[in-house]
């Protein structure tokens, strides 16, 4: 018995301490010398095994090498599970493994899902399945609990008929700030400010009916779901209660000061200051609130795809308020804010530069336009916004002006193509409306779609960008670090460039409005673009890959991330990852007919 057999490392981490010590009573170590199969193509594998020291091939049925495996690394579990396995598994030299019975290992695979999950065959199975784990060990109470868990109040009822003295006795007899109020099939809320208004603002009677400051607006979460949805609903809807229903019936309110005593802090808070913050220097209070909820949410264990959703609705308010703030009303009548980039798709986490344009109905005066152009961008440097590299921001004539301009520039970038009109296609088609007029930028997206649908050679060339960085991973599955850059791999320009922009590609020329990553990729499937299981895989490690990105943002590395920092588990789900963006690459190259370049 090998006691010297560590079950803390994935996967084994994931057996209970009896399995652990079953496990470690039948394992053995076997010697192999150089050359020595191990597991030949086509056999019943009768062992699973892990390497100690030493190295050995995996080949494919041609025998050509397809990865090598080093200490840590096991094999096999395709012929584990299956039986037998295509590929076979020689010792390159001298190699000590681990070898654990086949039967034992299928038995604690049936009897322990979550050990069984890593011997799945798909990344996006055991993506979810790693997802799961960190819901329940990495992350904290935050992603754990429910809203059941949460402190409720009543779920009380009158009808829109009773009155406001009615409704305010009955509020102080279940000492409760809300009730519900029905009125034929519809279900509102009506709480105790309302009432103070009506009666001391409005100078309502108080025997009039509820039905006039009743709000039916309602928004609505079951009390199965997660903390942080609830967290999502109310910084989007701007709403302080929710209502809680179980199996369609209401059982109960949650107000967001309930909400905050859980969390100690949260993105509603934050949204609340920037509603009421009545000047540029409040937002900027608020704006560097903002800052500090990535890392906080984060520690709670929101996962990095929920992070940006919250963090992209609050710049957007924030954003909101502040065109509010100082744009004159006229000018607020005849444009419409936009945001472009990763900002315009909803995927930015961490704060890095401005993204943002004007879209105007018709020209306007030009010293408000110039000064409206030049406050705006100003006070977002103050609020920690810097300046775009490329000059993308309002300040820039180029993205504020009219839509007729828009319109023009758009024909001349599809008809006149080089780098800088398909970067310019690419920031403009992610966009997405903030304030003002927002019809305004759907003319704009449906002129642009227009102009771009049908022209092959145009797409052709603007998907080429996905060539622009290498894939860091090996002809043996290795990962293929840079050793001027700490051994770490660029998981923007190695993964989710190619995947954004590839999915921007098929979108773009198949008229997709959608503007996150995601939301495309789902479209692409739903029209049959991609194959739904594929499309599930690109998904799951495009959102793996923002994880790793947001966690090494956090970290202060940025964009690189170093494999050695990372557990076995997410190394391989990294292998994976990147090997679903080799293949997605290879399905744009092919679609777009990317060979004609050379």
């Amino acid at each position: 018995m090998p006691n010297s057999f560590d079950t803390t490392n994935p996967p084994f981490d994931r057996l209970t301490p009896q399995e652990g010590d079953q496990l470690r009573a039948a394992i053995d170590v076997e010697y192999f010398r150089p050359g020595e199969v191990l597991i030949p193509p086509e056999t019943v594998a009768e062992y699973f095994y892990v390497v100690i020291k030493g190295s050995v091939e995996e080949r494919d049925v041609d025998g050509e090498l397809a990865a090598m495996l080093g200490p840590g690394d096991s094999f096999d579990s395709r012929a584990l599970m299956q039986g037998s396995g295509a590929r076979s598994f020689i010792s390159r030299e001298e190699t000590l493994c681990y070898l654990m019975p086949r039967e034992l290992v299928l038995s604690l695979t049936q009897k322990n899902a979550r050990f069984g999950s890593f011997f799945y065959l798909d990344i996006s199975r055991k993506l979810d399945e790693l997802a799961r784990d960190e819901d329940e060990s990495r992350f904290g109470t935050l992603m754990r609990a429910r809203i059941s868990d949460l402190f409720l109040h009543p779920a009380e009822f009158i009808t829109a008929d009773d009155t406001i003295e009615t409704a305010g006795h009955k509020m102080r007899e279940i000492d409760s700030n809300a009730l519900f109020v029905r009125d034929g099939e519809k279900v509102g809320i009506i709480t105790g400010m309302n009432l103070s208004k009506a009666a001391v603002l409005r100078r309502m009677p108080i025997s009039d009916p509820v039905r006039a400051v009743t709000h039916f607006d309602l928004v609505t979460i079951s009390a199965d779901d997660f903390v942080f949805s609830a967290l999502i609903l109310m910084t989007k809807h701007n709403k302080r209660r929710l209502a809680v229903t179980d199996q369609g019936k209401f059982v109960g309110i949650l107000e967001d000061i309930d909400l905050l005593s859980f969390l100690a802090g949260n993105s509603q808070l934050v949204a609340g200051r920037i509603d009421r913050a009545s000047s540029v220097a409040d937002l900027q209070i608020a704006a560097n609130d903002i800052t500090g909820q990535v890392r906080m949410l984060r520690r709670q264990g929101v996962k990095a795809e929920v992070i940006a959703e919250i963090i992209s609705d609050l710049n957007r308010r924030l954003l909101a308020k502040l065109f509010q703030f100082l744009a004159p009303p006229d000018l607020r009548a005849k444009a419409c804010l936009i945001v472009m980039g990763s900002e315009g798709r909803g995927e930015q986490t961490v704060r890095t530069d401005q993204d943002n344009g004007l879209i105007l109905l018709e020209p306007v005066d030009a010293k408000v336009l110039d000064d409206f152009r030049a406050s705006f961008t100003e006070a977002l440097e103050k609020f920690g916004f810097p300046p775009c590299p490329g000059n993308v921001m309002v300040r820039n004539p180029l993205w504020s002006k009219p839509l007729a301009d828009y319109l023009g520039d758009f024909h001349r970038w599809v008809a006149l193509p080089d780098a800088d009109s398909h970067m310019n296609v690419a920031i403009f088609y992610d966009a997405e409306a903030v304030a003002g007029k927002v019809d305004l930028l759907d003319e704009a997206k449906r002129g642009l779609i227009e102009k771009v649908q049908g022209e092959r050679v145009y797409l052709a060339h603007f998907a080429k960008a996905i060539e622009s960085f290498p894939t860091p991973i090996g002809f043996f599955n290795n990962l293929i670090t840079h050793a001027g850059d700490g051994d770490s791999v660029d998981l923007k320009k190695g993964g989710i460039f190619p995947i954004v922009h590839g999915v921007r590609s098929f979108a773009i020329e198949r008229g997709i409005t959608e503007t996150s990553t995601t939301a495309r990729i789902a479209k692409l499937v739903e029209i049959g673009a991609l194959k739904a299981e594929f499309g599930r895989e690109l998904t799951q490690s495009f959102q793996f890959l923002m994880a790793l990105r947001l966690d090494s943002q956090l970290s202060q590395s940025g964009s690189l991330m170093k494999p050695a920092a990372l557990s076995s588990m997410e190394r391989d789900l990294l292998r994976d990852a990147f090997q679903v963006v080799k293949q997605f690459k290879e399905i744009v190259r092919r679609h777009f007919n990317l060979s004609m370049f050379g």
